[in-house]
């Protein structure tokens, strides 16, 4: 039963995440196009009462004026109905970080730890895990303040820092797990950055306008910033929650530098749209993006078994280690900790179960993917053999 209502308790909160998610990032995506494509003002009046950019739009049957102010409208109150977006922000991390808590925290011996890259205890694991999300916040928090006014030499270092930390989680956690944590750590910064950051400067000079003061520029400036920065990680971030879908990615040997190529083409991608909204934009973000990904799907392109040259792999040799690496979940009524149906509706314990997913089976061993964590401990023997038998089935 407890097994049950965590899987639920999993699909509700991701439900949750997803909506939120879709929520904060349509916010952020419209008001960086908004920033980005503002004129200057057509009326004489409109430059007298302080706004300093605005936008006609057409949508949904309609035709819209945004307007920016800088530093609050001139000679006549600042409205007292003022839309905030944060708690779309919030939402999003909080579900995330339940779903985190679910999954790898409560699920660290199967989903967190793998024995073979760092025998780890749960509570370790739990504890690095943590370590690294508020870590992550407090390093990039002091990065910015420390080079303030030099934001290129910023982000090339918040870029680099990400990429070790990156390659430090995979020398820690499961791959999955690995891959996870940095779309965590970056999903943190940016729910802090808003939290600590952008809300706590919009509502100290709208206080200020209120009180018929010139506002304070320097909140306003951090909030540019941080929203900038907040803009880049988003589809990285966005990959990376699908990612878990797509084991070829991170159960690659070399899975931290899959997806710092990602991120980068994700990077660029985003950096095509936000100078597009003012149109700077430069076909070749795109194209670089695109080789990118053209080379990581050649670079995790699997390597074909010469059915010929490999050794005769028996039917009953794959049954066994199917038997002893894999039925424990993919039963009808699963033997491990943890599951109470078979993943995806797999089973595998008859020869003509086997033979029907063979494609299926193959593929995840030799990614690494399954067994998850390794918790049975399959050998780099046996994943060799199940690619010969494979091949045997479908040569060449």
């Amino acid at each position: 039963m407890e097994a049950y209502l965590l899987d639920w308790a999993n699909l509700l909160l991701r439900w949750l995440h997803l909506i939120a998610g879709v929520a904060w990032i349509g916010a952020s995506f419209y008001f960086v196009m908004l920033d980005s494509s503002l004129t200057k003002p057509a009326r004489k009046q409109d430059v007298e009462r302080g706004v300093s950019g605005e936008l006609w739009a057409v949508h949904g049957g309609g035709v819209y004026q945004s307007q920016k102010f800088l530093l609050g409208p001139q000679g006549e109150p600042l409205a007292e109905n003022l839309h905030w977006s944060k708690w779309e922000a919030y939402t999003t991390w909080l579900s995330g970080m339940g779903l985190l808590a679910i999954v790898y925290w409560f699920g660290a011996t199967t989903y967190l730890i793998d024995q073979q890259v760092m025998a780890l205890t749960p509570a370790t694991a739990i504890a690095i895990s943590i370590g690294f999300l508020a870590g992550g916040w407090v390093v990039y928090n002091l990065l910015c303040k420390l080079l303030r006014g030099r934001d290129n030499l910023l982000a090339a270092i918040i870029f680099v820092s990400i990429c070790v930390v990156t390659w430090v989680l995979f020398q820690l956690f499961s791959a999955r797990a690995a891959f996870l944590h940095v779309g965590a750590m970056m999903g943190t910064i940016m729910a802090a950055n808003v939290f600590f950051q952008i809300i706590p400067g919009q509502k100290k000079v709208v206080a200020q306008i209120r009180a018929g003061d010139t506002p304070d520029a320097e909140p306003g400036i951090i909030g540019k910033q941080r929203s900038v920065h907040n803009t880049y990680f988003t589809l990285p971030v966005l990959f990376i929650m699908i990612s878990n879908h797509y084991p070829m990615t991170y159960s690659h040997e070399h899975g931290w530098l899959v997806l710092i190529f990602i991120m980068l083409a994700g990077v660029l991608i985003r950096q095509y749209f936000v100078l597009r909204h003012s149109h700077r934009a430069s076909p070749a973000l795109p194209a670089i993006a695109v080789a990118l990904l053209l080379a990581m799907i050649w670079y995790l392109s699997p390597q074909a078994v010469d059915s010929e040259g490999a050794s005769e792999v028996s039917e009953a040799q794959i049954a066994e280690i199917i038997e002893r690496r894999c039925v424990a979940c993919h039963a009808r009524q699963p033997t491990q900790p943890g599951f109470v149906a078979p993943p995806l509706g797999i089973v595998l314990e008859s020869p003509a179960e086997i033979q029907n997913h063979a494609e299926r089976i193959a593929a995840t061993v030799q990614t690494r993917y399954m067994p998850i964590g390794n918790l049975t401990g399959m050998t780099d023997q046996e994943r060799a053999s199940v690619a010969s038998w494979f091949a045997q089935l479908r040569p060449q």
